[in-house]
């Protein structure tokens, strides 16, 4: 198994800053529970308030995988589905 890391960005549309924060929060928990979870910690951006920032780390692509098909990121995405301007996923692994 080769380990991966994740920097998954959320931008939230004016006015749902809030809510936003709120619902990424609520998934840390049942995250860090997950077979496979090394690393899964929430951020906030200092000069754009709007933009979060998980930093993750996974014990393999299977894992990721296991995670992206869980119960409550399928409940996350349906609740924020109208909060969300902008979100984008990079996969990526480690070379030095």
């Amino acid at each position: 198994m080769a380990e991966i890391a994740v920097v998954a960005i959320s931008v939230a549309k004016p006015g749902h800053e809030e809510q936003l924060r709120e619902a990424l929060e609520g998934i840390v928990g049942p995250t860090r529970k997950e077979q496979g979870a090394l690393q899964y910690d929430l951020h906030r951006d200092v000069q754009e308030p709007r933009r979060f920032v998980f930093v993750e780390r996974w014990e393999s692509q299977e894992a990721l995988a296991a995670h992206a098909g869980s119960a409550h990121i399928a409940a996350y995405k349906k609740t924020v589905a109208d909060w969300v301007e902008h979100a984008e996923i990079r996969v990526v692994s480690k070379i030095a």
